[in-house]
C-alpha cells in the first residue's frame, strides 16, 4: 500500500491547512504525526514533523526492503540511510531513484531485525 509523507515544521497548522483546503480526514497518531485519510480513491499518507527531508515524499510498500534496495542500487539509485524498524513488525528507509527524487521504502516483514 503505498502512501505519501508531507513535512511540517508545525503539525497542528499543517493538520488544519490540509483539511479545510483538501477537505481530507485526519487523525492524530502522536504528537509529531497525523494520518491522512483523503477523500474518495486517493491514497493516504501523513503529515510528521519535519526532520531530515524538507519535502514531500512518495512511500512504495515493497516485499522486503533488502530485496529492492539491491535492485535499485543496481540500477543506478542509492539508499540515503540505514533501514529503520517502524512498531515491531514493519520497517522503512529512504532512497534516491536514478534521477535524484527521494522515495521511501516500506515493508512488513514480521520482525524489525
Amino acid at each position: 500500500m503505498e502512501h505519501f509523507e508531507i513535512p511540517a515544521d508545525d503539525v497542528a497548522r499543517a493538520t488544519t491547512f490540509y483539511e479545510t483546503v483538501f477537505g481530507w480526514t485526519t487523525e492524530k497518531w502522536d504528537e509529531d504525526n497525523v494520518m491522512i485519510s483523503p477523500t474518495g480513491d486517493g491514497i493516504g499518507g501523513d503529515i510528521h514533523k519535519r526532520e531530515a527531508l524538507a519535502h514531500p515524499t512518495v512511500v512504495i510498500t515493497v516485499d522486503r526492503i533488502e530485496d529492492t534496495v539491491a535492485s535499485l542500487v543496481a540500477n543506478g539509485g542509492r539508499v540515503l540511510g540505514e533501514i529503520q524498524p517502524l512498531g515491531e513488525t514493519s520497517r522503512w528507509v529512504y532512497v534516491e531513484d536514478c534521477e535524484g527524487n527521494t522515495i521511501g521504502l516500506y515493508d512488513e516483514t514480521g520482525t524489525t531485525a
